[in-house]
């Protein structure tokens, strides 16, 4: 297997999983923030979303162009979104060869760019920072009166059955 076929591999395990957070926070709860430092439920949610429209440019373009929104006003507009953008990069990386995995990309912000590597580093890159952003997310819910869906194993408030 190669490293390309292990993210494609894992990005099929993980993608529900990150759907079923996004489900997971309640609309009514969306600018819940455990500390005035730390980024709201709904900005948190929307920073998932938009890595992924981030990543579905960076493999149609070698570029993609961080761009801090502000988030929609409904959390089902973050999970479409999500789903869109994340069904894209699958269909892209399906197409990808060898050559275009080891190919140099950029991440630019504000014009400039803010990081160049390969597609490989760059695809795990924001799939590790994507799983950190999740979990931040779950810990989140309970506060605002939702409940953790199973991840890895069950939660105390989804058996994962």
């Amino acid at each position: 297997m190669t490293n390309r076929e292990f993210l494609i591999k894992c990005r099929k395990q993980e993608v529900p999983k990150f759907l079923s957070v996004l489900k997971a926070v309640p609309q009514g709860g969306p600018d819940y923030r455990p500390d005035p430092k730390s980024r709201t439920a709904v900005e948190l949610a929307w920073l998932l979303a938009a890595e992924e429209v981030a990543l579905a440019s960076l493999l149609e373009t070698g570029k993609a162009e961080w761009k801090d929104e502000k988030p929609p006003a409904r959390v089902d507009q973050i999970v479409s979104t999500f789903e869109q953008s994340a069904a894209l990069v699958d269909e892209r990386l399906a197409k990808l060869d060898e050559a275009g995995w080891a190919k140099k990309c950029e991440l630019l912000m504000g014009g400039g760019p803010a990081w160049e590597d390969t597609v490989a580093n760059m695809m795990w890159g924001f799939f590790f920072d994507a799983i950190h952003h999740r979990g931040q997310l779950t810990t989140y819910l309970r506060p605002m009166g939702g409940k953790v869906p199973s991840i890895y194993g069950p939660s105390a408030d989804d058996s994962g059955q």
